[in-house]
């Protein structure tokens, strides 16, 4: 477990550990030595485990991990887990989050987290409406129903903002992650992950995609953080993994049913038939344009930039504005540029 006996850790305990753990001397976070000298890397999650680890199951099984002197182990997340702050307390050397406005609104509160690499090169969050009335742009949202979770509302004001639509033009309907809203006719429009395929199946081929990023309002997806501490200490480290991790989504581009065996292995509850649908959405979310260009994991300071301006906009941060470079860096990428897959 990653978190002791399940408790949510808050921002300021977080802080707390953190500030003992200097005054320990202990550093706020150490990469601990394992067997044969291997750096131990914990890569706490935002999530139970699943699909998304695909690569990094991938790595490990090929000994990727182990080849570059890193003892790689996964740390469950879960509704009752608070990833960031976990990291940010120095229990974990590594942690990987849903969504980047997590790591912004974290660096506004004064968390020493900053991302290193993207997991996923646009977000795949996306609403789905049907085709008898359907929602194709963001205009066609004016005088429509939308079912969404709570924590979801913010993307929607960020597209409505992004596209001058006033937040009254359309009604927002609370709902749970189910979709038969939609199907009932309860709501207009519903929301969710494009590499959820299980999810969709549901909605059939009446179902019609408008993906956020297509909105304007493009937001990385599966991004890698680490502390300010762990950057500067023990940077070696995180450039090894950096490089493992990429051979293990290079593996799975490849040999795709050959990793869902390896991710089956090492999270036995997941379906494979499920999980071999998803890692092929999943996989073109890995690798892109970009990625054929600057490696896998690659990020652009502008998204960044622009992610921070329109939270700015929307009054999110409720402390401060966090600058690009407290949210960001280019290090680790720039270690590593030579060994990281070019894919698209």
């Amino acid at each position: 477990m990653s978190n002791s006996g399940g408790m949510r850790m808050t921002r300021r305990s977080a802080l707390a550990m953190g500030g003992a753990a200097l005054a320990a001397g202990s550093g706020l976070v150490s990469v601990e030595a394992g067997a044969q000298s291997k750096a131990v890397v914990n890569l706490q999650l935002g999530w139970l485990l699943s699909g998304n680890q695909l690569g990094e199951v991938a790595a490990k099984h090929m000994g990727f991990y182990d080849a570059e002197g890193i003892d790689m182990r996964f740390q469950a997340g879960g509704p009752n887990i608070d990833g960031v702050a976990v990291v940010a307390s120095g229990r974990f050397e590594v942690g990987q989050v849903s969504s980047s406005p997590s790591l912004m609104l974290a660096s506004s509160q004064d968390l020493p987290i900053k991302c290193f690499a993207v997991g996923a090169q646009q977000h795949p969050y996306c609403f789905f409406s049907l085709k008898k009335k359907a929602v194709e742009k963001p205009a066609d949202m004016v005088g429509k129903k939308v079912g969404i979770q709570a924590t979801g509302v913010i993307l929607l004001r960020a597209l409505l903002a992004k596209n001058n639509i006033p937040e009254s033009a359309v009604q927002i309907v609370t709902i749970g992650a189910d979709m038969a809203p939609l199907l009932t006719g309860q709501v207009d429009v519903v929301t969710g992950w494009l590499t959820n395929t299980t999810a969709m199946k549901v909605l059939g081929d009446q179902r019609v995609d408008l993906r956020l990023w297509d909105t304007g309002v493009r937001l990385y997806a599966l991004p890698y953080y680490a502390t300010t501490k762990t950057l500067q200490t023990n940077a070696d480290a995180l450039a090894r993994f950096v490089r493992a991790t990429g051979k293990g989504w290079e593996y799975a581009h490849a040999n795709r049913e050959k990793a869902v065996d390896f991710l089956i292995k090492e999270f036995p509850n997941l379906n494979r038939a499920d999980e071999i649908e998803a890692a092929e959405v999943m996989l073109k979310y890995a690798f892109s344009d970009n990625t054929k260009v600057n490696g896998w994991g690659a990020m652009d300071p502008q998204v960044w930039k622009d992610q921070i301006d329109l939270y700015a906009q929307l009054g999110q941060f409720s402390k401060r504005v966090p600058s690009l470079d407290e949210v960001m860096t280019l290090d680790v990428l720039n270690a590593t540029g030579n060994a990281r897959p070019r894919l698209g």
